[in-house]
């Protein structure tokens, strides 16, 4: 690794210390890296792409080690040999990848709940309400997921797909749960049969 190099695409090389810090702090630098999708070259040492917005979050944290005691360098650089280059990006690729499986494993169920819910007949609002909610977790996950895919990692598609499958079958299973709940509509006034209405009221409270 070097910052002289012919390659086209930049990184950032990041080493944390956090010796002497808050014992907190050394958690909360490793959530806030792996939630930026960094890739740990060994303990304490990590590479992202050299992208603006991955670099203001990085400095960021940094700042925020350097005020809690810790240390930390931010170095841009780029890896001159294309064959090192393919196989940093393929292990970025395959990480995002365990994720989307992980994420598609999870669908199924949500699916087979409505099935069984329906078939219960327990299409209410109450379990809209918590599908809903699982909903929301689908999709948040697969945000977080898609902002830290650099490398566009098999398996995205397949889980838009099946986030987007979830959202349309909810969307239906809130139609029967209406239809169940939703108070019936005004009859339909009967001919010949007098409606009472608020001048008639009156008229009796005269």
């Amino acid at each position: 690794m070097t910052q002289a190099s012919t390659s086209e695409r930049g990184w950032l090389l990041i080493t944390v210390s956090t010796a002497g810090a808050p014992p907190a702090l050394r958690v909360q630098v490793w959530r806030r890296l792996r939630a930026l999708g960094a890739l740990y070259l060994q303990q304490s040492v990590c590479l992202l792409p050299d992208r603006p917005e991955v670099t203001r979050a990085v400095r960021r944290l940094l700042d925020r080690v350097h005020r809690d005691g810790g240390g930390g360098r931010l170095l841009k650089v780029a890896l001159t040999d294309p064959v090192e280059e393919q196989a940093i990006i393929e292990d970025f690729r395959r990480e995002r990848a365990v994720e989307y499986a992980d994420l598609l494993e999870r669908i199924p169920e949500f699916l087979a709940e409505l099935d069984r819910e329906r078939a219960r007949g327990r299409t209410t609002y109450a379990e809209v309400e918590e599908s809903e909610a699982d909903l929301h977790r689908y999709q948040s996950w697969l945000a977080k997921i898609a902002a830290r895919d650099y490398f566009d990692a098999p398996g995205a598609a397949e889980a838009q797909a099946a986030v987007e499958r979830c959202a349309t079958e909810l969307a239906a299973f809130e139609e029967d749960a209406l239809a169940a709940e939703a108070p019936e509509p005004n009859p339909t006034p009967v001919p010949g049969r007098r409606q009472l209405h608020i001048a008639d009221a009156n008229e009796l409270d005269a």
